[in-house]
């Protein structure tokens, strides 16, 4: 009986490892996925880096494309299936400091022109109004003629905008004048 036990223990043991999502990176304590699925599309893990600010690691940003790409303005054009993941490793991301920095990365990425997308940038902000802890995780997956999904731990928030808010949004980290730099080449799967 007690073989049987231990038997039937190691075969659960061993099902659970084989069918836990494959991990291509381990990015500080963050496992960042190798692939998203959106849309039914699989989509691959470009390069995923370290937000920093005064030397704190604030979260683990994860870039997702059909193809791997080194170009930021060639993801952020893309009209196709993509994703950026944000793994909260800092309990002084706050509701108010995230949607603070988001809007500066947003002011940022538009050289300061919001206006063709303000309603949606609005819309997008109230998400970061619930509580932010660490260990939380956002997903904002772009869907070529649905939008922006915005999903926090999993659970989805709301669908916001269209390809010029997607441009918008993931030019936050990937435009010209990015959040961090050495952040927007890890995504871009540069260093």
């Amino acid at each position: 009986m007690k073989k049987a036990l231990t038997a039937g223990f190691a075969s659960l043991l061993l099902t659970g490892v084989l069918s836990a999502p494959a991990s291509a990176l381990t990015v500080g304590d963050v496992d960042v996925p190798d692939t998203y699925s959106a849309m039914g599309q699989e989509l691959k893990l470009n390069g995923a880096g370290t937000r920093s600010k005064w030397f704190m690691d604030l979260y683990v940003g994860g870039l997702y494309v059909p193809e791997q790409v080194s170009d930021g303005e060639a993801v952020i054009n893309a009209d196709e299936p993509q994703a950026i993941t944000l793994h909260i490793t800092s309990g002084m991301i706050t509701s108010e400091r995230m949607t603070e920095a988001t809007m500066d990365g947003f002011k940022a990425s538009t050289d300061g022109d919001l206006s063709a997308i303000q309603s949606d940038v609005d819309q997008f902000m109230a998400v970061f109004q619930e509580e932010i802890t660490e260990g939380d995780v956002f997903d904002l997956v772009y869907l070529p003629g649905e939008g922006v999904r915005v999903l926090k731990n999993g659970e989805q928030k709301d669908t916001v905008g269209g390809l010029e808010f997607k441009k918008a949004l993931f030019g936050i980290w990937l435009s010209d004048k990015p959040a961090q730099e050495d952040l927007k080449e890890k995504m871009l799967g540069q260093r």
